[in-house]
């Protein structure tokens, strides 16, 4: 959800709340509907400072997944780099291969991958360009110490890009379940109308609407901040984006002319193989 729409929500959902209340105060008895303000009061508080404190827990979570995804985004680019020296190392063939193949692996995260992330349906797709990898190395067979010890590091660095990718992908599909969306919009409803028994019309319609326009632009504030958390992948200010598997593709051809290397990707600027 972009800010635009964001605002737009925040701005239907005050205006629906603040009109809900000008026009209950019309017929509430001065002094709302409550005989003790203070007591009502009281309970509003309870209500108010319980909703805050599991909201506030849960954008906490949403935001630690949301990091680790950004984390692991950024590991996984930097490990492709390194394959890439690694891949030097093997024997010449494989190193080639190899090297077109982590190339179009790069594309691939960064292009259809990316893509599929940002709508949801990654699921548990796995990158056909691993899989390329696997059966180029599992025909490798290490000749001397130099050879043996890339062998032994690229199985180290593949382990942990994988584990970068599972914690990239992790939050694709939303990390909030259903049941506790429910729970916060029943939370959201049950504040709503509570407040709506501090309609006064002793109070001015300045002073009723301002009450309830404030809860609204908080609640529905922090509401939109959860969802942004919930789908951190996509377009829009905040969402992530495949920055860093793109500096990796530019690194990788700029170190691949530095070093004279030719790498063949087999594969299009997408990932997809030709």
């Amino acid at each position: 959800m972009n800010v635009l729409i964001a605002a737009v929500v925040v701005v239907v959902l005050t205006t629906f709340t603040v009109g809900t209340m000008l026009l209950v105060r019309r017929r509430a008895p001065e002094g709302s509907y409550f005989t003790d303000g203070d007591r009502a009061s009281g309970v509003f508080g309870v209500l108010a400072t319980g909703f805050s404190v599991l909201l506030g827990f849960i954008i906490f979570l949403a935001f630690s997944s949301y990091d680790d995804s950004r984390s692991g985004a950024e590991a996984e680019a930097t490990i492709v780099a390194q394959q890439v020296q690694t891949a030097q190392f093997l024997p010449s063939d494989a190193g080639a291969q190899l090297t077109g193949e982590l190339a179009c692996y790069a594309r691939s995260v960064a292009g259809t991958e990316w893509d599929a992330q940002t709508g949801g349906t990654l699921g548990d797709q796995i990158n056909p360009w691993g899989v390329a990898m696997y059966h180029t190395i599992s025909q490798v067979h290490p000749r001397g110490d130099t050879e043996q010890s890339a062998y032994d590091r690229w199985m180290d660095q593949t382990s942990q890009r994988e584990q970068a990718r599972i914690d990239r992908v992790h939050g694709a599909e939303g990390i909030l379940p259903t049941p506790l969306w429910l729970a916060l919009f029943a939370i959201c409803l049950v504040i709503f109308v509570y407040m709506l028994f501090f309609a006064d019309p002793a109070e001015g319609a300045l002073t009723q609407g301002m009450m309830m326009g404030s809860v609204t632009i908080v609640i529905s504030l922090l509401m939109m901040l959860l969802l942004f958390f919930n789908h951190p992948h996509g377009e829009g200010i905040g969402k992530l984006q495949p920055t860093a598997m793109q500096r990796t593709i530019r690194l990788i051809d700029a170190e691949a002319k530095a070093a004279g290397i030719t790498v063949t990707a087999p594969c299009d600027d997408r990932g997809n193989a030709r």
